[in-house]
């Protein structure tokens, strides 16, 4: 369980910029095997606050603690997934996977062996010596997943994987790591700009505010596990339109309440 009391983060200032209050004051319990999606407005502190969590990035103020021992910064029980795919170029797909599995001090044959279950799994199988410049973005972003499992972290930390990727790719990849994680429970951290994606994937839903980033709501999803085999009834569903529904007013109303917040505030 990850337990994160009254965390703040504040970025200092760069030149003429002022510093930036990225989070304030945040509280959140994140469940073991649980799928958290965090949703909020572009610059709410989402991937500041995934990037702490991950161990690389430092925070002000508050704890974090991971099965009750504070959190010191990075470690073999968290792996992260970015949205860049952030592959070695000059590696193959074999050696990207297995990369991992190579830092930890894993013999070639067992890393080499782990990285093709996990290459076939993620649909890769007949690629393992390609570069990844070779493959599209959403075979590399598979690359990314794998690599991320081979070294059976506890926690996945996911950066909007998806988010540069085509709307058919992300749909496909969408379906992929529901069977992923319906088969090994691991946490999943979930960061997302789309209101879809978060109720398709989530067992639970972190609304956040505009910066600096508070958490506004925690959202429970009540949609049937298992969901990989019938996301179409699901997105096809009333309770579905609905919360999905609810979600983006509750976003565009923050969202607009700041926009004309800013507007109404004097000249300096």
């Amino acid at each position: 369980m990850i337990e994160i009391k009254d965390l703040s983060k504040t970025f200092p200032a760069r030149g003429k910029d002022a510093p930036v209050e990225a989070i304030h004051d945040l509280n959140l319990t994140i469940r073991d095997g649980e799928f958290l999606t965090v949703l909020g407005p572009s610059g709410c502190g989402k991937t500041t606050l995934l990037r702490i969590i991950a161990g690389l990035e430092p925070w002000d103020h508050g704890s974090i603690s991971i099965d009750d021992k504070d959190l010191r910064g990075p470690g073999p029980d968290r792996a992260m997934v970015f949205q860049s795919f952030a592959l070695l170029p000059w590696a193959t797909i074999l050696q990207n996977v297995a990369f991992g599995l190579d830092v930890r001090g894993v013999s070639k044959k067992r890393r080499e062996e782990r990285a093709r279950e996990l290459i076939d799994m993620v649909g890769l199988k007949g690629f393992e010596n390609r570069l990844p410049g070779q493959l599209s973005g959403g075979m590399q972003q598979r690359v990314g997943l794998a690599r991320a499992l081979a070294v059976d972290p506890e926690i996945l930390l996911m950066d909007e994987p998806f988010g540069a990727l085509d709307e058919q790719t992300r749909r496909l990849l969408q379906e992929e790591l529901l069977v992923i994680w319906e088969q090994s429970r691991k946490t999943v951290l979930f960061i997302t700009h789309s209101m879809e994606e978060a109720v398709l994937l989530g067992d639970r839903i972190v609304l956040m505010s505009p910066r600096p980033g508070r958490i506004v709501d925690i959202v429970d999803v009540p949609l049937v596990r298992p969901r990989a085999s019938a996301v179409d009834s699901i997105e096809g569903s009333a309770e579905f339109a609905s919360i999905t529904s609810d979600l983006w007013q509750r976003l565009r109303e923050m969202q607009t309440f700041r926009r004309h917040h800013h507007q109404d505030e004097p000249a300096a």
